[in-house]
């Protein structure tokens, strides 16, 4: 399975496992039965009401296709129903979030990596390409991932280091609890990117414990269980 490593704004390296051509594929076909299903829709509501325009009919029945994948990226951060179904999303390869000028630019190139080729361009470019990008994806910047996140470096392991000098001797004010408490927020806020949970915790963790550090919230705390390890399991400088 190929991964691709993003390095967040809060400088967190995530992982994630990339969305495969199969997955894209059937993402899709999911939003092909939409347009069907938005197609049939149309007919029967137009013909009950005696509608007979035919500029008025393409219009209604063709523009939302024509917007869908734009439009869906946008409101939906970055998934159709079809993405959403399968857990496959639009993400930045810089680890920023997708403007929506990046969603207008993977719009434009549809029309050569899926509406002039059937999608051939698309499959060929996504499964040869390093990020499993096609030319739209490239023109924005962006790849599609599986949102499972697989691995997070530096996650909240800790091991015993000779000679480690604590740099928050507070953490003697936390407990077992508390400390388990906070890497399990921690994971938490990595799994879905929650930055306000991970200020939430750093906040709470200066209070219990009269730490005043300017450090960003990702590497406090990760400090603050490195030493709280340290302090309860080895033999260090305080």
């Amino acid at each position: 399975m190929q991964t691709i490593k993003i390095r967040t704004t809060q400088n967190v390296e995530v992982e994630y496992p990339m969305a495969s051509v199969g997955d894209r594929i059937v993402a899709q076909l999911i939003d092909y039965a939409v347009y069907f299903v938005w197609m049939i829709l149309v007919v029967i509501i137009l013909q009950g009401i005696g509608a007979n325009d035919d500029i008025m009919f393409f219009l209604i029945l063709m523009l939302p296709i024509v917007f869908y994948h734009l439009i869906c990226e946008i409101f939906f951060n970055g998934q159709s129903i079809g993405k959403r179904a399968r857990d496959i999303q639009v993400i930045k390869l810089s680890g920023q979030a997708p403007t929506v000028g990046d969603y207008l630019l993977r719009w434009l190139f549809r029309l050569v990596d899926t509406a002039l080729t059937s999608g051939v361009v698309a499959i060929v470019t996504i499964a040869s390409t390093k990020h499993g990008q096609r030319l739209g994806d490239m023109a924005a910047g962006t790849c599609v991932i599986k949102q499972r996140v697989i691995r997070v470096k530096d996650r909240i392991q800790v091991i015993l280091e000779p000679d480690y000098q604590i740099r928050f001797p507070e953490v003697s004010a936390l407990t077992d609890s508390d400390v388990a408490l906070i890497r399990k927020l921690l994971f938490k806020a990595q799994q879905h990117n929650n930055y306000t949970l991970l200020e939430k915790v750093a906040i709470r963790v200066k209070e219990t414990t009269g730490i005043i550090s300017d450090m960003d919230e990702w590497p406090f705390l990760q400090t603050i269980v490195k030493d709280y390890h340290h302090y309860t399991h080895g033999d260090v400088i305080v």
